[in-house]
């Protein structure tokens, strides 16, 4: 596990309050479960709307936890005054994706002044069961004046 030093001192205040203006986060129900530098976990519980024709989560819904998890992780790390956007990601669709819930953890494998490189390894969870569904890799971009 890699250890990484945030560049601003109120990262959790900046993450917490950024991932709070999302609106497509709180259509879909995801949370934030885990945080810490470099690193964040969302949780988003079933629900028959973010479903696909057989049941299972949709691979919208899959990727977007995933994507955002990454971002955060990603945004965790980087300075005071600057956002993330998501510049390029694939993912992997490993086992459909059932459960009581899906959660998605984002990390960071490499930080960089410009570009930081991310995963996202997204579960479905059951009682008493975790089943990885996917994984994605991710490129972050650190932008100068655009505050999350």
């Amino acid at each position: 596990m890699s250890v990484f030093e945030p560049r601003d001192p109120d990262w959790e205040a900046r993450v917490r309050a950024s991932f709070g203006r999302q609106p497509f986060m709180e259509h879909l129900g995801a949370r934030i479960v885990h945080l810490a530098p470099g690193e964040v976990d969302l949780a988003m519980a079933h629900q028959p709307a973010l479903t696909q024709q057989h049941g299972f989560f949709h691979a919208g819904s899959t990727a977007s936890i995933a994507d955002s998890a990454a971002g955060y992780a990603a945004l965790s790390l980087y300075p005071p005054g600057t956002g993330v956007l998501t510049t390029e990601y694939k993912i992997n669709l490993l086992n459909p994706a059932r459960g009581d819930q899906l959660v998605a953890r984002g990390r960071v494998i490499k930080p960089g002044r410009t570009l930081t490189i991310c995963r996202a390894d997204v579960f479905g969870l059951d009682d008493a069961r975790e089943t990885h569904v996917a994984t994605a890799l991710f490129s972050m971009i650190c932008l100068e004046g655009m505050a999350d």
